[in-house]
């Protein structure tokens, strides 16, 4: 299973929105949890996002609760995230990971196997 991470939007002034994309092939998302991370300079990787098909979970952490969105587009295996009202701290390398058979709590707290290569997501005015 490969995952490859996409976003648009570049640099981003604060309150501003981006959307990321993670493409995955080799498998379908069926049983399997897929979710975003991200890791800034100087902190650990954190889960901040993440969906399961095992149960149909989603997860946010607390930074981007009620900010970002999760969604999947099962016809073209992409995941998304919708990023808005963007803050500094959101400044990030963000990476997509997937598993098979977790829920989305698990795999956001504990990572998962397969993780696509990271994008860079800057917010500054």
């Amino acid at each position: 299973l490969r995952c490859s991470c996409r976003r648009w939007g570049g640099v981003v002034q604060p309150g501003g929105s981006l959307r990321l994309s993670c493409a995955v092939s080799g498998s379908s998302l069926k049983n399997y949890a897929i979710g975003w991370f991200r890791q800034a300079p100087g902190k650990e990787r954190k889960g901040i996002s993440c969906m399961s098909t095992v149960d149909d979970s989603t997860y946010y952490s607390d930074s981007v609760k009620g900010r970002f969105t999760i969604s999947r587009d099962s016809a073209s295996n992409t995941v998304y995230l919708q990023m808005s009202s963007l803050e500094p701290e959101d400044t990030a390398d963000y990476y997509c990971e997937a598993e098979w058979g977790i829920k989305a709590r698990t795999g956001c707290i504990y990572g998962m196997h397969y993780r696509g290569k990271g994008t860079q997501v800057t917010v500054s005015s």
